[in-house]
């Protein structure tokens, strides 16, 4: 029976200070986190797991008088590139820790969908097709916050960041054999946006979903939003527990000014009207309100527009199937769904696909293609597609 691997968990801020130390000195390191965000607004940071190419180490950002200084300096260190997998979530915990953005940055799964790996392709299956090792990810939902943790637990959590170092160097040399280290670093910079980690109360109306929402509905719809998003974010607390989605909705539907009105809605529970928390959402309503018309969003109303019609989606989808088989890319990474749709409806829309890499790879086919400039046909049993003359 093989030895089990020494793993070593710095608790200690004097013991943080020389690792950073260390790892400063080298030219990446790779980074994960394991949190927890299920009674939370925000992730509650449990571990944070390490490596370079010479040590890994696990930070327990729960152990007593830990301070963190050392490792978010690090972080902030642009002389040292920063690898993740999936780093979005990783990026946010650091983000409110730190109030910045980690940089420099790599994400090996975006590098994988250059590469041609699939579309947001997992950790588990992009080491086994890079490295061939295989990770045991029964431990992936525990209780990261429970102490002390198991052999198990801390066997998995490092192999979230060693195994990632021989990953990174096989994506590289992909990239850079297939001419796409800028592809990359495309979408570096676009993790590099802070908006993309923090919600501000009055932009949280935006992640619902404006289904049928009328004119005179929307203002006491932001200040609904705002007044939750708030709530939940200075009492830690997911929004859901604050206030429910369809609640929303209905009390911008049928504005209610007072208590009483509020306790015929059905989406609020009995006595909550008599609630201190009752009286920020009146308060949100009448605010809501009192916005002038000519002073709120536009919104973009799909029933105005004529619908797509399906043969030009489905024309785009494969042409956009054969340009991702042809340069082996992940369809995701090329365009979206609502790319094709603004392809479909507009001349020179205003999207991801038609601009840069993306539009030389794909963007001017499709416009041919809708100008009736391309042709597809079936040749050797696949789908050919050509450009025609005059």
């Amino acid at each position: 029976m093989a030895n089990k691997p020494a793993i070593t968990i710095i608790d200690k801020t004097d013991q943080l200070a020389l690792y950073c130390e260390r790892w400063a000195k080298m030219p990446f390191i790779t980074v994960d986190t394991e949190f927890m965000r299920e009674r939370t607004y925000f992730s509650q940071l449990c571990l944070i797991q390490v490596a370079s190419e010479n040590e890994a180490a696990i930070i327990d950002p729960l152990a007593d008088g830990l301070d963190l200084a050392p490792f978010l300096d690090l972080l902030a260190n642009k002389n040292v590139l920063k690898i993740f997998h999936a780093a979005r979530q990783d990026i946010e915990i650091f983000y409110h820790l730190m109030k910045q953005v980690p940089a420099p940055l790599f994400d090996t799964q975006i590098a994988a969908m250059a590469c041609g790996y699939g579309d947001q392709i997992g950790y588990e299956p992009l080491i086994r097709m890079t490295s061939g090792a295989t990770i045991d990810k029964g431990s992936r939902f525990t209780d990261w916050a429970r102490r002390p943790l198991s052999d198990k637990q801390l066997i998995y959590a490092l192999g979230d960041v060693t195994h990632l170092i021989d990953a990174y160097k096989i994506l590289l040399k992909s990239l850079q054999e297939k001419g796409r280290e800028d592809w990359v670093r495309e979408e570096m910079a676009f993790l590099l946006d802070p908006s993309l980690y923090f919600v501000k109360p009055e932009e949280a109306w935006r992640r619902l979903k404006l289904r049928s929402v009328r004119p005179k509905e929307l203002g006491p719809l932001i200040k609904l939003a705002e007044w939750r998003e708030r709530e939940a974010q200075h009492r830690n607390v997911p929004r859901q527990r604050i206030i429910k989605d369809d609640a929303i909705f209905e009390l911008a539907r049928q504005a209610p000014t007072t208590p009483e009105a509020m306790a015929r809605c059905r989406s609020i529970s009995g006595g909550f009207e008599r609630s201190s928390q009752a009286k920020g959402l009146l308060n949100a309503i009448e605010a809501g309100l009192k916005i002038p018309r000519d002073r709120l969003p536009k919104l973009n109303d799909d029933r105005d527009r004529t619908p797509v019609p399906a043969d030009i989606m489905e024309l785009l989808r494969v042409l956009l199937k054969h340009k991702c088989q042809a340069e082996n890319v992940a369809p995701k990474l090329l365009a979206s769904v609502a790319d094709l749709e603004a392809i479909a409806r507009y001349d020179e829309p205003d999207i991801p696909a038609m601009k840069g890499w993306r539009r030389k790879i794909f963007g001017e086919a499709a416009l041919k293609l809708k100008r009736g400039e391309l042709a597809m046909r079936l040749k050797d049993g696949e789908v050919d597609i050509f450009e025609l003359n005059g």
